[in-house]
């Protein structure tokens, strides 16, 4: 679908309204940007929840007006003495039955700076505001934009545009690029952790993890399974642990070192492993205390972290009566 920024043919512009900065949340949310993109400098991407959004950049073109406008909107929202546009936005979205956010846009941690992301919800509202409701400072580009992106049409051509699938077929995409590279690659009689973690990388997904370039909970496992390993002499029991190339898809940063030299182990200690995994590594609380990192760097959100522990550490079964 076609979109009408036409930024450089903007012949009224709305009152600039001081010096007012965007007022931030409390605290930047546990979301990632799943998915982003730049269309003739329309910015917009997909949140790690499913929110369509567009940057503020992105959002002021379709509008037809400078960013700091937009900027502008943001700062007053939470105003106790509403400004008419304001009070106007709010009432488009309340009239469109959604709920009245605390701001307008979503503060995200991505590649090390803060992204200012506009949910479509708002930015339509805003969008129709500066279309139809804002007298002498309606923009005919907001106008031809909004005939084009009403309804449903903005978050269907966010999700086109950065090829994001709603309905969540592609969740499993990244892991099963790890599985199609490593399925084989440790020798016969030996097992390798990736393989063994599936479950564990499974529940993660299912709970809403992003797991990717940046969620690599194998590696969490690997380490603390090779130490305890060593610190076991595991090997006197079961043989000698062997390397093997662990390969990573093109788009981890771990690819530009591929093939990885990986651990495996002997077939014979997949039993141990696997008691290993269960009581120590999962019950034992390593699992837990990964995620907690996860969840303290912004990766993950807290629910999605409690869901995975709750679903890999299962209450005790009662003992039998004798």
């Amino acid at each position: 679908m076609e979109i009408k920024p036409n930024p450089n043919r903007i012949s009224v512009l709305a009152p600039k309204g001081g010096s007012k900065e965007i007022t931030p949340f409390q605290e930047i949310l546990p979301l990632g940007i799943e998915k982003e993109e730049d269309f003739g400098g329309i910015g917009m991407g997909v949140l790690s929840d499913g929110t369509p959004y567009l940057n503020q950049r992105g959002l002021a073109a379709l509008c037809g007006v400078q960013n700091a406008h937009i900027g502008t909107i943001s700062a007053q929202w939470s105003e106790a003495e509403q400004k008419p546009r304001i009070a106007a936005i709010r009432a488009i979205l309340a009239k469109s039955g959604a709920t009245i956010p605390r701001n307008t846009h979503i503060e995200v941690m991505h590649s090390g700076k803060v992204h200012y992301c506009y949910p479509s919800e708002v930015c339509l509202a805003i969008l129709e505001y500066y279309a139809f409701d804002a007298g002498t400072n309606v923009q005919a580009t907001a106008r031809d934009n909004f005939r084009l992106l009403a309804g449903t049409q903005l978050r269907d051509m966010i999700y086109s545009n950065v090829g994001y699938d709603p309905s969540g077929q592609n969740k499993f995409h990244k892991w099963h690029e790890r599985i199609a590279l490593n399925h084989q690659s440790a020798p016969k009689g030996f097992f390798h952790v990736f393989n063994e973690a599936s479950t564990i990388i499974y529940e993660l997904i299912l709970a809403g993890a992003r797991i990717d370039e940046h969620f690599v909970v194998d590696i969490s496992i690997g380490q603390h399974w090779g130490k305890y390993w060593a610190e076991n002499d595991l090997q006197f029991a079961f043989g000698d642990r062997a390397k093997y190339p662990h390969k990573y898809p093109d788009d981890h940063p771990q690819a530009a070192s591929n093939p990885q030299e990986s651990w495996c182990y002997p077939i014979e200690a997949l039993g141990e492993f696997r008691k290993w995994l269960q009581d120590i590594y999962l019950e034992g609380g390593k699992f837990k205390n990964y995620l907690q990192k996860k969840v303290a760097r912004g990766v993950l959100p807290p629910s999605i972290a409690q869901l995975a522990v709750e679903a890999l550490v299962p209450p005790t079964l009662p003992s039998p009566s004798a």
